[in-house]
C-alpha cells in the first residue's frame, strides 16, 4: 500500500502539538503533511497537500470545522474526515454525520482515541482500495475480452457476433446501429469519447485498427472530427464502409486497410476513405496489391515512387518464377491499366493511344533479347512522364472550377467524391491535385471558406442559428465550435462585435 497523507486542523496549540509529538503516525502507513490552527489556514493547506484524511475541530475561528468540510466534501469527496467535538456538541455532530465524516472524537481526545480513530480509518482506506483495485481489474478484463471479441468480429464476422454483443452488453449493442473500421499507421490515433459511438481499439499484426461502434450512422461532422484527429497525431489512416450489420464488421475492415495503402502510397496525413478511392480500387480484374500500388503512385504523381513499385512488381514476378508467357501477360496487362488510368487522370476523353505506341509489338521484340525487365521499366517511366505532361494543360482548370463548384454549394453537405465527379477526376486524384494547387486539403479549404463567408453574413447581422444553416453546417453547437476554433470567438460574440446597430436581433 502506498504511504498514505493526513493533516491536523485545531485551533488548540497543546491539541496540534500532541499528535505531531505523540503519535508514530509512520507505523501506521502515514504522512503528516501539515496542522493548521484556524479554518481558513486549513482550506489553504487541504487544497496545497490534498491529504487523504483530515483530522478537524468543530470550532475554529475564520471558518468552522463544519463549513470547512463541507467545502472538503465539495472539492474532494474522497477524502475521509474525523472531527473533534465537546460532549454538549452533539447537534453540529449530527450536522458533521449527514456531511459524511468518518467518525467522530470526543474532546478531550486522548493519544488512544486518536489511535483507534487512525486504525479504523486506515482499515477503511484499505477496503477502498481494495475495492477499487478489483473494480480496475473487472474493467481491465471485460476491456481485454471486448478488445478480442471485437478483432474476432472485424476477421470472421457472423460467427462472432454472438460473442461480440456479450461482450458490449446487451443491452448497449441493441442500440448499435452501424460499425466502421479505421486502420491507422500510428496507435497515437485515438479519438475522445462520444454519445453517438464508442471506439474500440484492437491490433492484428501489424495493423492498429479502430472499430467505430456507432449508436447514430455518422454525419459529416464525425467525418471531419476524425480527419483532424488524424491530422493532429500527423499519421495516416484508411477507413472503411459504414456497414448497419454487425456481420458485415469484416468488409469494413478489408476496405480500411486498402484505404490505408493509399494513403500511404499518397504520403497522405490524414483519413483516406475507401468511398473515395474511385472505381479502380474495385476493378473487375482484382487488381493485386502491387497493381494497385503502381497506379496509386500514378495517380498521385510520383514518378520516384512508380519505378520503385515497378522495380518490386518485377522482383516479384522473377521470384515467382512464373511461365513468360504469363509474365509477359502480366506486365503488358498492367501497361495498359497504367495507359488507361493515365487517360483518365489527364482528361484525355479519346480514349487513343500515343502515336505510334504498341506496347504488344514491343514486348515480343524485347522478350526476344532477353530485355523485358529493363523495356518494362522504361515504358512505366514514358507513361508517367506523358501523363504528367497531359494534365499539367488541364490541372488548373479543373481546380478552379471545383472551387466555383464549392463556394456555389457550401450550403448543404457536398463531399470530395461529388466535387471531384463534377471535373471528371478520380477523387484520389483530384485530392492531392487540390492540395498541391491551393496549399491545403480539400476539407479544409472547405471549412475556411465557410467560416469566412459566415462571418460576412454575421456582419451584416443575420442571426447565428441562420448563418450556421447558410454556411452548411446543420448542428448549431458544431457550427460554434469550428468557428470560434478559427477565429478566437464565438458567432455571438463575433456578430455582436461587428454587426451594424440596427440589425435585426
Amino acid at each position: 500500500m502506498l504511504m498514505l497523507t493526513a493533516a491536523v486542523f485545531d485551533d488548540e496549540y497543546i491539541v496540534l502539538q500532541g499528535v505531531q509529538a505523540m503519535i508514530e503516525w509512520e507505523e501506521f502507513g502515514i504522512e503528516l503533511v501539515g496542522t493548521a490552527s484556524d479554518g481558513l489556514s486549513a482550506l489553504e493547506l487541504f487544497r496545497s497537500k490534498r491529504p487523504d484524511m483530515i483530522f478537524t475541530d468543530i470550532r475554529m475561528p475564520g471558518m468552522d470545522g463544519l463549513q470547512l468540510i463541507e467545502e472538503v466534501m465539495r472539492e474532494a469527496p474522497e477524502t475521509l474526515c474525523i472531527v473533534f467535538s465537546g460532549f454538549n456538541e452533539f447537534d453540529y455532530v449530527k450536522r458533521a454525520l449527514q456531511l459524511g465524516v468518518t467518525d467522530y472524537l470526543e474532546k478531550p481526545i486522548t493519544i488512544q482515541s486518536i489511535e483507534k480513530a487512525i486504525g479504523k480509518v486506515v482499515e477503511r482506506i484499505g477496503k477502498m482500495q481494495s475495492v477499487q483495485h478489483m473494480q480496475h481489474q473487472l474493467e481491465v478484463s471485460r476491456r481485454e475480452l471486448l478488445e478480442k471479441a471485437t478483432l474476432d468480429l472485424l476477421l470472421i464476422g457472423t460467427e462472432a457476433e454472438a460473442k461480440w454483443r456479450e461482450c458490449f452488453g446487451p443491452e448497449r449493442a441493441e442500440q448499435v446501429c452501424g460499425i466502421t473500421v479505421l486502420a491507422a499507421e500510428s496507435g497515437a490515433f485515438s479519438p475522445a469519447g462520444h454519445a453517438d459511438y464508442e471506439a474500440v481499439a484492437v491490433r492484428h499484426g501489424q495493423d492498429r485498427l479502430l472499430a467505430y461502434v456507432h449508436f447514430a450512422l455518422p454525419t459529416p461532422e464525425f467525418w471531419e472530427l476524425q480527419l483532424t484527429e488524424a491530422e493532429r497525431a500527423e499519421t495516416a489512416a484508411g477507413s472503411g464502409r459504414t456497414y448497419e450489420r454487425l456481420s458485415d464488421a469484416p468488409h469494413s475492415y478489408r476496405e480500411a486497410l486498402r484505404a490505408l495503402r493509399s494513403a500511404r502510397f499518397l504520403n497522405e496525413r490524414g483519413i483516406v476513405r475507401f468511398d473515395d478511392l474511385g472505381e479502380r480500387m474495385t476493378s473487375p480484374e482484382g487488381l493485386t496489391e502491387r497493381e494497385e500500388a503502381i497506379i496509386l503512385s500514378l495517380r498521385s504523381g510520383n514518378q520516384q515512387g512508380l519505378l520503385e513499385q515497378t522495380d518490386r512488381f518485377l522482383e516479384w514476378l522473377q521470384n515467382e518464377k512464373l511461365d513468360a508467357e504469363v509474365a509477359e501477360h502480366e506486365l503488358l496487362k498492367l501497361i495498359y491499366l497504367a495507359l488507361e488510368e493515365a487517360r483518365r487522370l489527364s482528361g484525355d476523353k479519346t480514349g487513343r493511344l500515343p502515336e505510334g505506341y504498341m506496347p504488344h509489338v514491343e514486348l515480343r521484340e524485347q522478350a526476344g533479347h532477353g530485355a523485358t525487365p529493363d523495356w518494362f521499366r522504361a515504358q512505366m517511366e514514358r507513361i508517367a512522364e506523358w501523363s504528367m505532361a497531359a494534365r499539367e494543360h488541364t490541372k488548373h482548370a479543373s481546380v478552379e472550377r471545383a472551387r466555383t463548384y464549392m463556394e456555389q454549394h457550401c450550403g448543404r453537405d457536398i463531399t470530395l467524391q461529388e466535387v471531384a465527379g463534377h471535373v471528371g477526376m478520380n477523387p484520389t486524384y483530384f485530392s492531392v491535385l487540390f492540395k498541391e494547387e491551393i496549399g491545403e486539403s480539400y476539407i479544409k479549404y472547405l471549412t475556411r471558406y465557410r467560416i469566412e463567408l459566415a462571418k460576412t453574413l454575421l456582419a451584416k447581422g443575420l442571426k447565428v442559428n441562420e448563418v450556421s444553416e447558410k454556411v452548411g453546417y446543420h448542428t448549431y453547437r458544431h457550427f460554434s465550435e469550428v468557428f470560434k476554433k478559427m477565429t478566437g470567438l464565438t458567432p455571438g460574440q463575433y456578430r455582436d462585435g461587428t454587426a451594424p446597430p440596427d440589425a435585426d436581433l
